[in-house]
């Protein structure tokens, strides 16, 4: 399949370069079964680029053929997260990444993996329905009523090929297993190894294997974690931005790289971008920056990921139906099915929004954004 067909290519493939470009340039000790040092794997999630990266790093690596390309921040926020996390890989300990929704868990444990394992690709998804056979092994029931227990029958999970392989292992969502699935866990986590009995076999896992774990915040409480499960990770905590300039960078960078995955020439002002994150800022804190009004706080979940998500619709709908510049019209018309996602009620707090707080802004975005309160 020719890869410019492809929707979405995992963190590795789309990074290539990059990771090519530090694993030639990486003298530093490697933890055994690791793709990249520990110091490689923090400037490939931070960057070389921007505020937070480490000033004593190059600002560009150089490639197999001799290209000399910065490394692009895959997380832009503090720093000592990243190396807590990081360190805990390197240690006998799991790590959980938990925070609101839309804090870019997944995206860190893909990118973690891509430049820990070469490869972001053994993923469990966590839901309701995940059995233990899902994280363990499953059987090929053909060949298992042909020839009875074999390993040719054998079906092995993400888990089982990662301990293999010694590789690192995503499992997104745990606290919306089962508590059945989660104690399924204890043993992988305690005794590095998965046994099948009806084999008479243990895999062992090899250097390099860890596990990735992320959970909700609004999630922690549908199947809480048991104490002894705890134990077994290390809990990092993914902050919502808080200031304006980082979480206006991070929206910005991500929609113009969807943008450029979708080959789309939208035009997007800087100004629009700042004026998104803005009015997401202010209706999760129900007050605006200033502190000087009060505003109602809609019951759906504003992160950071809807607000890439509103722009990148937003530079669509300007693609497609605009005049191929992104306005505040096409943002109100997205934004509406962002706050209304999870209430109809909602959209009634996006009105007084809208006419206690843009009305009375000045600036070309405010006041287009004002115009467009038809769509609302």
């Amino acid at each position: 399949m020719a890869e410019n067909t492809i929707i979405r290519l995992p963190a590795e493939e789309r990074n290539q370069l990059e990771l090519e470009a530090l694993r030639l340039a990486d003298t530093n000790p490697k933890p055994e079964g690791w793709a990249l040092s520990p110091k490689m794997v923090a400037t490939f999630i931070m960057g070389t680029t921007g505020s937070k990266r480490n000033s004593s790093a190059p600002t560009t690596y150089e490639t197999a053929d001799g290209r000399k390309i910065p490394i692009t921040p895959k997380y832009i926020g503090d720093r000592s997260i990243i190396e807590v996390a990081i360190a805990t890989l390197a240690s006998d300990r799991a790590l959980l990444l938990v925070g609101e929704p839309g804090t870019a868990k997944s995206w860190l444990s893909e990118h973690l993996t891509a430049a820990i394992s070469g490869t972001s690709r053994y993923v469990i998804q966590g839901t309701a329905g995940t059995t233990e056979d899902q994280i363990k092994y499953s059987w090929n029931y053909a060949l298992l009523l042909a020839e009875g227990p074999s390993l040719n029958a054998l079906v092995p999970s993400p888990m089982y090929r990662a301990m293999e392989e010694g590789k690192v292992v995503r499992f997104e969502e745990l606290t919306r297993c089962s508590s059945e699935v989660q104690d399924g866990m204890l043993s992988i986590l305690s005794e590095k190894e998965i046994a099948v009995p009806e084999l008479r076999l243990t895999v062992p896992a090899r250097r390099g294997f860890s596990v990735i774990a992320t959970a909700n915040t609004r999630d922690r409480g549908v199947n809480d974690m048991s104490s002894a499960l705890k134990r077994r990770f290390n809990f990092v905590e993914l902050p919502v931005p808080e200031d304006l300039a980082s979480e206006t960078a991070i929206v910005e960078k991500r929609t113009h790289d969807l943008m450029s995955d979708y080959k789309l020439e939208s035009q997007l002002p800087a100004d629009l971008v700042k004026m998104l994150v803005t009015i997401f800022q202010e209706l999760r804190r129900g007050r605006t920056i200033d502190g000087k009004v009060k505003v109602k706080t809609p019951g759906a979940v504003l992160s950071t990921a809807e607000a890439i998500s509103v722009l990148f619709n937003s530079s669509i709908l300007a693609a497609h139906f605009g005049s191929g510049q992104v306005s505040a019209s096409e943002v109100g018309r997205s934004l509406v099915g962002a706050v209304a996602k999870e209430d109809s009620r909602d959209i009634e707090t996006l009105r007084e929004y809208l006419e206690t707080v843009v009305k009375g802004r000045s600036g070309k975005e405010w006041e287009q954004l004002y115009e467009a309160r038809r769509y609302v």
